[in-house]
């Protein structure tokens, strides 16, 4: 039964037609427990040398490719940058239906792995000897990169949540940073007041950022085990969510603006968007995108759902996954190893990366440094405490991309019409039941 379902997983999902997990990418090795290599298999691999392809945008990995390959003269790193996001993964499903031009190390994003671990197509790393980091990585990008005692990826960075907000404006119209999300719509209301050309925020529908917030609440809308999937939207963090939020779209606080627009990064620049509640990698795109307004912005921890908590989650993050159609595994877990822990890490941590491991997070180094951007702050002691204090249990569903990805024809309602975010939350939740239970999940039975 098992194996039929999983044939009927991996022959099925896709993701608006861009992202399908193929029975081809993943019926020859669709083995639960690793795909067979160890330790002796990786150092053996690393002796005899090799070219290994790597798929990512992430910029930092250039300077560990150039240490990988000093400390291996014999392995050849050819960074490929093939897309961000659903365009490299759609390239990598295409690479793997064809049979052919799959790299050996993809970045893939944490919500996104779910899709890619349940349809086999990438590897148990286990086996290589990727279980003994358990201790070295944050809570949060651990679990979203383990799954039924499976590690299908190691964690490259991660994003715990902060609020970041525009010291210049909210000292201009004496208003106090908030701390909760009540104070967060009283802000809203008073700067709106003060100047009808600002907002607190930006906000036109996002996934993303939508669960985050319901993590941070307490929410857990989403459980798996196996091909048996829970969608629940009705649960009381979800509800203190909707029942915040829903206030600053009714009072029309929010600005309808995409993030990345150009008018996002107008916004950002003018004042007219005071805060930004998102994940510790924000710094270095505000310092290149924002660059006009150096020296306005500042963080404070994420606005809590209770007075005096700490509460936080993740937004956003990367994984170096090995997919089922490498070429040479071994080698590619080397790397991937390598760009993850250790000196790697630390690297990448100093090319501006929000690192998730446990000691870079704790080095005072690390800590102490001062951020030019925003007015020689020490940042990262905000960041690193909001990364202890992630909620744990949390889990994406193993079809998250095109669940995120159907997110505006639902939720999205809530924005441009009568619809409230429960309502449209509820559709949502409709909507990835029905898809799971087509495509051979058993989800909400």
């Amino acid at each position: 039964m098992r194996t039929q379902i999983t044939r009927r997983l991996l022959g099925t999902l896709a993701v608006v037609s861009t992202l399908a997990l193929t029975a081809t990418a993943c019926g020859s090795d669709a083995t639960d427990g690793g795909g067979g290599s160890g330790p002796k298999d990786v150092a053996a691999a690393l002796e005899k040398g090799g070219k290994v392809t790597v798929w990512a945008w992430e910029p930092t990995l250039k300077k560990v490719a150039e240490d990988f390959e000093k400390k291996y003269p014999g392995v050849d790193i050819e960074l490929v940058n093939a897309g961000t996001g659903d365009k490299q993964y759609t390239a990598l499903q295409n690479a793997m239906a064809a049979g052919s031009g799959a790299p050996d190390v993809a970045q893939v994003e944490y919500y996104a792995l779910g899709q890619f671990a349940i349809g086999k197509s990438v590897e148990d790393l286990s086996s290589y000897g990727a279980q003994q980091y358990g201790t070295t990585f944050t809570a949060g990008p651990w679990t979203a990169v383990t799954r039924d005692k499976a590690v299908y990826a190691l964690p490259m960075d991660s994003g715990p949540m902060a609020l970041f907000y525009n010291k210049k404006v909210f000292d201009r119209h004496g208003i106090k940073v908030p701390t909760t999300w009540d104070e967060y719509v009283e802000a809203a209301r008073a700067l709106h007041k003060a100047d009808p050309e600002i907002f607190i925020t930006n906000d036109t529908g996002d996934a993303g950022a939508t669960t985050s917030l319901i993590w941070q609440a307490g929410g857990r809308p989403y459980r798996s085990q196996g091909t048996d999937v829970t969608i629940d939207f009705g649960d009381e963090g979800t509800k203190k969510y909707t029942a915040t939020w829903q206030k600053l779209l009714d009072e029309k606080l929010v600005a309808p603006i995409s993030s990345w627009s150009d008018a996002w990064y107008k916004g950002l620049a003018d004042g007219s968007l005071a805060t930004l509640s998102i994940g510790a990698w924000m710094p270095a795109n505000l310092t290149s995108g924002v660059a006009s307004a150096s020296g306005d912005w500042r963080v404070a921890p994420l606005p809590q759902w209770t007075k005096g908590d700490k509460a936080s989650a993740e937004n956003g993050g990367s994984s170096l996954a090995v997919p089922k159609a490498a070429r040479n595994k071994e080698l590619a877990y080397a790397f991937a190893e390598f760009a993850t822990t250790g000196a790697g890490a630390s690297a990448r941590v100093a090319a501006g990366a929000f690192p998730a491991t446990r000691a870079d997070l704790e080095s005072e180094a690390f800590l102490e440094t001062a951020f030019p951007y925003f007015g020689g702050q020490q940042a990262n002691r905000i960041f690193a405490e909001s990364a202890r204090n992630v909620g744990e249990d949390w889990s994406y569903l193993p079809y998250q991309v095109y669940a995120n990805s159907i997110f505006n024809d639902t939720v999205g309602k809530a924005y441009v019409s009568p619809t409230t975010l429960t309502d449209g939350l509820e559709k949502w939740q409709e909507a990835g039941v029905a898809y799971g239970n087509d495509q051979g999940f058993t989800v909400n039975r």
